[in-house]
């Protein structure tokens, strides 16, 4: 196995041992970016001086001074603001935008001692299902040739599935890290809203976003939530409750444990393949020790309308701030200011988020407020007290993450309704504010992963990491890596 195979934990194992340098093992990654990254387009940008210089200053560290990830080659999603390097979000608008400061979890993963190898590419603005939106670049899916790798944090589960780096940062909207970690064969997790903090992520729908983790295992992702996951005042939106320690929740046995499977979550647009891998999923919890049982969530269906009405009406807010006037980029042919606010996001922004923004403002608009925006944030409050009452039958939820297994290049790009319902299973978590996790179910007959999706009450990600632990020891196939 080459180093930049290993996991996490081992990695660290061979650093503590000194038998393995943490230069050794970011040569390892950044070789790997320069061998496949032609191809993948995982990154948007790298910089190799400056990870040979944090993991030099990693080799340095000894005893209490090695944090949590001390020489651990990471990657992070485009939009989290990182001091002195460019931040684009994806976009052309930000393509030269270098951040003065660092976003809260970037600050925590550099304490900690991680070594950051690049950015990754991304939807513009995280708007979108395949990464395919993305100003700088498409990434492809590892397993195979010609098929999308999910979005919108897309180069980040590449990244990581693809052996360029040990985990990544990502951030999820809608479904953004669970949905290409499953496309990708990787585990994603989504925390509760309020668990990571958000300062220093560039906004999409600020009442949705949630940092993110990717990790080839589920006991590296419980690593990488000890060190971003914690309160931090300077995110208001950050609830100040305790932290438990998420590997020593990784216990074997499920015993007393309630799985509840959400029937609205297996119907119509159900890839057979999909729900087959799903199911022999709910078999490995039950063999655990588990007690399966039927629930219900009886608005699904309302969700893919709920989100699209109330993340492009935040989106439009948000984005208001890109004018060419403080930052970003400026048209400068224009000869009244006017005219540059138009030409400037006229050239600035693509057609994605260009729809979203014309969705959000009309949402928003005076006569449509009432009829659109205020009915779906009614709706939403009816989708958490659908939540609600499950998680009084049950601990977990178990579902697909995404109906089919990854598509072709330029499958849905004709159809924007066909590419949103590809997020129908995951955009509830965000309406609900609850933490939400993929793992690596199996694979298609064509060789493309199938994740599976496990939900839990607010702030009990120690319980998710508990039952997703059970099911990738009874899967038995985390260790699976593409073949490039």
């Amino acid at each position: 196995m080459k180093v930049n195979e290993l996991t996490i934990s081992q990695a660290q194992d061979l650093l503590l041992k000194r038998e393995l340098s943490s230069r050794e093992l970011t040569l390892s990654c950044l070789d790997r970016i320069e061998d496949v990254d032609r191809r993948l387009h995982a990154f948007i940008s790298f910089d190799r001086k400056k990870a040979l210089a944090m993991a030099d200053k990693a080799d340095t560290l000894k005893g209490k001074e090695r944090g949590l990830l001390c020489g651990i080659p990471l990657s992070v999603k485009d939009l989290l603001c990182t001091k002195n390097m460019t931040t684009t979000c994806g976009s052309r608008i930000l393509e030269n935008f270098i951040p003065p400061y660092n976003a809260t979890v970037i600050d925590k993963i550099e304490r900690e001692g991680a070594v950051i190898v690049g950015k990754t590419t991304m939807d513009e603005f995280a708007m979108g299902s395949s990464s395919e939106t993305c100003a700088f670049g498409v990434p492809e899916n590892p397993w195979k040739e010609g098929y999308v790798a999910g979005g919108s944090s897309g180069g980040s589960a590449v990244s990581v599935a693809a052996c360029e780096c040990f985990a990544s940062l990502g951030s999820d909207t809608g479904g953004s890290v669970r949905q290409p970690a499953s496309l990708c064969g990787v585990v994603g997790m989504k925390p509760t809203y309020g668990r990571v903090s958000r300062y220093g992520l560039v906004a999409y729908a600020s009442s949705l976003d949630q940092v993110g983790t990717f990790s080839r295992n589920v006991a590296d992702c419980a690593l990488m939530m000890n060190v971003i996951a914690g309160y931090d005042k300077k995110d208001s939106t950050s609830v100040n409750i305790a932290k438990p320690n998420y590997l020593e929740a990784m216990t074997s046995g499920l015993k007393g444990m309630k799985i509840g499977v959400p029937k609205e979550y297996f119907g119509e647009g159900l890839d057979p393949e999909v729900e087959k891998i799903v199911r022999d999923g709910i078999l490995v919890l039950e063999e655990a020790g588990a007690e399966i049982i039927d629930v219900s969530l009886p608005h699904t269906d309302y969700c893919v309308a709920v989100y699209y009405i109330i993340a492009p009406a935040e989106a439009s807010s948000n984005l208001a701030r890109y004018d060419g006037v403080l930052y970003g980029y400026r048209d400068m042919s224009a000869e009244s200011l006017l005219d540059m606010y138009k030409e400037t996001r006229s050239k600035g922004f693509g057609a994605e988020v260009k729809r979203r923004i014309l969705i959000g403002t009309y949402a928003l608009s005076s006569g449509y407020y009432d009829a659109y925006y205020k009915k779906a944030s009614q709706v939403r409050t009816v989708i958490i007290n659908d939540y609600k009452k499950a998680f009084e039958l049950c601990d977990v939820l178990i579902s697909p993450v995404v109906p089919t297994p990854a598509w072709k290049f330029g499958d849905k790009g004709d159809d924007p309704l066909a590419m949103y319902l590809s997020d129908i299973f995951s955009i509830s978590a965000n309406l609900a504010g609850i933490p939400g996790i993929s793992v690596p179910g199996g694979f298609s007959r064509l060789g493309l992963p199938i994740g599976i999706q496990l939900q839990g009450s607010h702030f009990k990600e120690d319980v998710l990491f508990k039952v997703a632990h059970n099911l990738e020891k009874g899967l038995g196939i985390s260790d699976n890596k593409p073949i490039l």
